[in-house]
């Protein structure tokens, strides 16, 4: 392997750096706060230095998102290569309870990706939109894929499904890279909408008065939903 030559390192330094700063802000200010000059005055350079690194705020911010993006997945997909190859009902679970914890450990983070900054950061450059949709769709979608080609899933034919729904199901799993039937599609659809709800409820504090703590509806749901796809809880199911 070839050595950074010193200012190749100093470049990756001050990229690090830059980033850093940069979650830090937005985690101290919010998304708003994140401007080239606040970052710039963090690391000691000027927004123009800054600049000619990352391509403007909007490069800064697609950095830091990606960042996060690739965090928040490999959590994800070791949680899930810590079951046995062959148990997808625990590769399922252990994969969902990685997202909820994630997301509750970092709120932040989860706030850029999937909460209300994601609104605020969807416009500062284009692919930013449908980023996790393909990362998170993409791992649970080699799941569904082979509970579908294992017979495993029953799933509605194209034609019991709404046409405007249809439509949008046929986009998402364009967009995702999904190959099988929509009907499959819709499974996953509607297993990420309780999912989603609870990382709400769970972030942002909804009702906490009552459901302080988000385990016990965790556990009412992924029974649901591993029996809407035909399974049951693992034994064998081992958490980080």
């Amino acid at each position: 392997m070839t050595a950074l030559t010193r200012r190749e390192r100093l470049r990756a330094e001050l990229e690090r750096d830059a980033k850093a700063a940069a979650r830090r802000i937005a985690a101290e200010e919010g998304i708003e706060g994140l401007t080239l000059a606040a970052v710039a005055r963090g690391v000691g350079v000027t927004p123009p230095a800054l600049y000619r690194y990352f391509n403007g705020r909007a490069g800064l911010i697609r950095a830091i998102y990606d960042d996060i993006t690739a965090e928040f997945i490999d959590t994800v997909n070791g949680a899930a290569r810590l079951q046995d190859p062959d148990d997808i009902s625990a590769q399922l679970h252990a994969a969902t309870q990685a997202v909820l914890d994630w997301s509750v450990a970092n709120k932040v983070e989860f706030d850029l990706l999937m909460g209300a900054g994601f609104a605020k950061i969807a416009e500062s450059e284009e692919g930013i939109p449908v980023v996790i949709a393909r990362e998170l769709g993409g791992l649970f979608g080699q799941l569904f894929a082979r509970l579908w080609n294992e017979g495993r899933l029953a799933c509605p034919a194209d034609e019991e499904i709404d046409p405007a729904l249809a439509a949008q199901l046929r986009t998402y799993r364009s967009e995702v890279g999904l190959e099988f039937p929509i009907g499959v599609v819709f499974h996953m659809v509607v297993c990420w909408r309780q999912i989603y709800g609870l990382l709400c409820m769970a972030v942002y504090g909804h009702h906490k008065f009552a459901f302080d703590d988000p385990q016990p509806l965790f556990e009412h749901m992924i029974d649901d939903l591993l029996g809407l796809l035909g399974l049951k809880r693992s034994p064998n199911l081992r958490l980080p």
